[in-house]
């Protein structure tokens, strides 16, 4: 028996989309600073070095920054998933929480360059944009409560 997944049903709601997309690629994250480890460390010392394995302590200043952009997007993720699930669970979708999750995904996109780049206004800026979408989503699900 197979089951078939309708992505332009109702099911998957825009809300769902974004965070499905802002979820991968907060996975993704670690790849390039891991890589850097790497070539920084060779294969062999990176994968059975244990005492090694502090990736702050990566030469390439843009490698440390990374971690440190990557680590604040998986906190800022423990907060947007759950207002996406408990909108979806209300059944709640309108254009403006649709809106706030496009506008989350592209402020932690912006947040997670600016911060490797080490451009500290946009970084701020980033941040509280993406901030802001997440208390529109939270202003919606106590508003229909």
């Amino acid at each position: 028996m197979s089951e078939t997944v309708n992505l332009s049903s109702t099911l998957l709601t825009g809300e769902l989309f974004w965070l499905a997309v802002t979820t991968t690629m907060t996975a993704l994250l670690w790849l390039p600073y891991i890589t850097n480890w790497i070539m920084e460390k060779g294969l062999i010392a990176s994968l059975w070095n244990p005492t090694e394995y502090d990736h702050n302590q990566a030469k390439a200043a843009w490698a440390r920054r990374m971690l440190k952009a990557h680590e604040n997007a998986a906190e800022n993720l423990a907060v947007f998933a759950p207002l996406v699930l408990i909108l979806h669970t209300l059944g709640i979708s309108t254009p403006a929480t649709v809106t706030a999750c496009i506008v989350y995904f592209a402020a932690r996109l912006i947040h997670v360059v600016v911060f490797t780049l080490a451009v500290p206004a946009l970084r701020v800026i980033s941040f509280l944009t993406g901030f802001g979408a997440q208390m529109v989503l939270a202003w919606t699900i106590l508003g229909a409560l």
